[in-house]
Parts: structure tokens; C-alpha cells; sequence
């Protein structure tokens, strides 16, 4: 993508991509942390959540201003944890990637909105193994305002919108399944909710293949966390899954299926 493009022009995107994605990034964790403590995210300040105090241009420049500031605060000296500039390193090379895979279109607009959904729910998920209604609705929304726009038939939107209730309502039939072997819960209804949304995206296939994929992926991440014998966030696993077959999907299932000269 983006071959038309002079070398200087393409440099310049990407940069331009990089600062909006780590911009996007530092509000969606600032977002993530007020949503687990029942705050607004679209009213107030940023503020230290230490000493309170309201915080300046400096200490919000994404990346370099932890750097700058030695990860600490300026005003009491408490430790900023690295979290923070991590979370918006990755959603800048998420947002590069997005750009670089879609284009300057509106389906790279539509696909860095559902990614920013993705990235949110997993930061609440990670936290407090919340994923918020609202992301999987904001989610939606975002999916049927653009959806006359990116499909060329009514025919196609509704094969989406198939796939999210075919895959929805097989994960609910498998989890209540699970439930009863298991004697407890063994998905949460935000992660279900979660793979109907993905549905929307990723249509019937691409989404039976997050399905496998969000499976070792949590699987690495249980390892992770040390929590192989108890619950767990699987919500950041299922929203990786879906960003990966959403951005490179295409090229994975024919790889998967040359395996067998299919």
C-alpha cells in the first residue's frame, strides 16, 4: 500500500501515523483508567493519579515526555509506571500498521476506530476484567455507519452481520456447555459479546480463525500472568486475534489452507 507515494511523502505518513497512533494511545489508557474507576473520560483534565495534580503539555507528550520526566512525576516525584509509555508505543506501531495494510481510506479509518475499541477493552480487561459495553457498542456503531459505504451489495453487510450472530450464539452454545463439565464459568459474557462484534468484522471464516488463534494466544497469556489453574482477562487475547486477522487475515487463511492444496 501506499506505493504511490514519494519516499519523502511516505516518511512523512508514517511519522504523522506514529505521533496520532501514540497520541491515541496515551488517551485510550488515560480512558481505560477512568472507565475501571466509574470516572467520565471525555470530562477533566489529566491529572497525576498520585498527587492529583493537574498535569501540563509536557508531562502529556506521548513517549518522550516519561523520558524526559525519567518516569517520575514532576510534581511529587512518584514513579509513572512504564505502562504508560508502552501502551502508546504499541498503539502507534498498531496505527502504522493499519495505515500501512489499509491505506489513507475510510475502511483504514473504520478498521483504527474498531482497533481502538479492541486496545480500550483490553486495558480495562487487563485491570479489572471489565470489557465495557460501551466499546462493543461503539464497535458496532462504527461497523454499521460505514458498512454502506464498504460493501458493494446489501447482500454482503448481511453476510457479516450473519457471521457475528452465527458466531456469537455458537460461542454462548459451547461456553454453556463448558459451564456445565466445569461445575463454573468458563467465558465471560463480555468475551462472548466480544466474538459477535469481531463477527461484524472479520466475517464467519476470518473470525473461526480468531477463534483458534485468541485460543493460544490466551493460552501464552495465562502463562503469563501464572494463571493456568484459575480465571483470567481472555478479552485482550480474543481483541489481538481479531487485530491480527483483521489487518493480515487474508494472507494467514490462504497460508493455512496451501498447507493442505486447498
Amino acid at each position: 500500500m501506499l506505493q504511490y507515494l514519494s519516499g519523502a511523502a511516505l516518511a512523512y505518513v508514517c511519522a504523522l501515523a506514529l505521533f496520532l497512533g501514540a497520541a491515541l494511545g496515551s488517551f485510550l489508557n488515560c480512558a481505560a483508567w477512568r472507565v475501571v474507576r466509574h470516572e467520565s473520560f471525555v470530562r477533566g483534565r489529566s491529572r497525576c493519579p498520585d498527587c492529583g495534580h493537574v498535569l501540563g503539555f509536557l508531562d502529556l507528550v506521548p513517549v518522550f515526555g516519561w523520558l524526559i520526566l525519567r518516569g517520575k512525576c514532576r510534581y511529587c516525584g512518584k514513579k509513572i509506571p512504564a505502562r504508560y509509555p508502552l501502551t502508546e508505543l504499541v498503539f502507534a506501531l498498531v496505527t502504522l500498521a493499519c495505515v500501512l495494510r489499509c491505506d489513507l481510506t475510510l475502511l483504514c479509518a473504520r478498521n483504527l476506530a474498531f482497533l481502538a475499541c479492541l486496545f480500550m477493552l483490553s486495558l480495562t480487561d487487563l485491570d479489572e476484567r471489565i470489557i465495557p459495553d460501551g466499546c462493543l457498542l461503539a464497535a458496532a456503531l462504527i461497523w454499521a455507519a460505514t458498512a454502506p459505504f464498504l460493501y458493494e451489495t446489501w447482500a454482503e453487510a448481511g453476510k457479516s452481520l450473519l457471521a457475528a450472530l452465527v458466531c456469537g450464539g455458537g460461542i454462548l452454545g459451547v461456553s454453556l456447555v463448558m459451564d456445565k463439565v466445569l461445575g463454573r464459568e468458563s467465558l465471560g459474557g463480555g468475551d462472548i459479546k466480544l466474538f459477535a462484534v469481531v463477527g461484524l468484522y472479520l466475517g464467519l471464516v476470518g473470525t473461526l480463525f480468531a477463534v483458534l488463534l485468541a485460543c493460544v494466544l490466551g493460552l501464552l497469556l495465562a502463562l503469563a500472568l501464572k494463571k493456568t489453574r484459575e480465571a483470567f482477562p481472555f478479552g485482550p487475547a480474543i481483541a489481538a486475534a481479531a487485530a491480527i486477522m483483521l489487518l493480515w487475515g487474508g494472507g494467514l487463511v490462504s497460508w493455512y489452507l496451501g498447507l493442505f492444496a486447498l
